[in-house]
């Protein structure tokens, strides 16, 4: 499964399904159903679990709802989450969108034991979103990667154009990292590249060999991304951290669950099944639970 979803036998391979629950932009005011504080968030994880998840993209937020970096929020929600469903592949965001600082955003690296993370996201370049810059220098980029490498968390590389696909390629080969790779494509941003087939094509190729690709969406780019991935992509990532609604017109807000269930009926069209977070964890060469 390393460029695309088709087995060798020609079955469909399970679709690999990730949840962007929270993010670091969206407000109570945005949409009442973003969840914020820990136990919420654990909530909404674990009711998208029972439909049907193989991994989970944390953000953590302060009590009045803005976004921390701190390891004792994230390891709130860690904790809520295996109490329940330890086999859920759990992955923290190490963003540079609201945090400077190497000691920052390496701060969800440092949980141990039962509190760390399995993966961790790493934007392989700096890149303007629609109102704000999210800040990755070279040196940034490669000491957050030599950490999740020292503390054996999975880099979850987040590229949004062809440059961080060639970068992701260079990094890979440095540092000797074994496939597979795991890399979310994110489209549809104003400042990068579109949710188009050429752009598929033109990033997915680029990729390190070895790589499992998911695809993503920003704003309403979210509903055609996430049907070329049900259809054609190893792994398609969903939730409230890109986009807010259901439909184009901006008419019924989105829940996480919802989006979720959309994704199975979408994967139920192309024949594919949603991948069991232990079969993820298979192919990850990450630990059983």
């Amino acid at each position: 499964m390393s460029r695309g979803a088709w087995g060798l036998d020609g079955d469909a391979a399970p679709l690999i399904v990730n949840l962007a629950a929270t993010g670091m932009i969206p407000t109570r005011e945005m949409s009442p159903h973003v969840p914020l504080q820990p136990d919420e968030i654990v909530r909404c994880v674990l009711t998208a679990a029972r439909t049907g998840i193989s991994m989970v993209h944390l953000h953590a937020r302060d009590p009045n709802g803005r976004p921390t970096y701190t390891k004792d929020v994230y390891a709130r929600i860690i904790h809520g989450i295996r109490e329940h469903r330890p086999d859920i592949v759990i992955g923290v965001s190490c963003s540079g969108r609201d945090f400077g600082d190497i000691e920052q955003r390496a701060d969800v690296l440092k949980l141990k034991g039962d509190l760390k993370p399995d993966m961790a996201s790493l934007t392989l370049s700096s890149m303007n979103f629609a109102r704000s810059a999210s800040i990755n220098e070279p040196e940034m980029v490669r000491r957050l990667l030599d950490r999740m490498l020292e503390n054996d968390i999975v880099p979850e590389f987040e590229i949004f154009d062809l440059g961080m696909a060639n970068y992701a390629a260079y990094l890979v080969a440095k540092n000797n990292m074994e496939a597979p790779i795991y890399a979310n494509i994110i489209l549809g941003n104003v400042a990068t590249a579109q949710a188009d087939l050429l752009s598929i094509a033109t990033l997915t190729t680029a990729l390190p060999a070895g790589t499992i690709w998911g695809l993503g969406g920003i704003g309403s780019s979210q509903i055609e991304v996430t049907a070329i991935a049900a259809a054609v992509a190893p792994a398609v990532r969903v939730g409230l951290e890109d986009n807010l609604w259901m439909d184009r017109k901006r008419m019924q807000l989105a829940t996480n669950e919802g989006m979720v269930e959309r994704v199975h009926a979408l994967a139920a069209l192309a024949d594919r099944s949603v991948m069991q977070a232990s079969g993820l964890r298979a192919a990850l060469r990450m630990a059983k639970v």
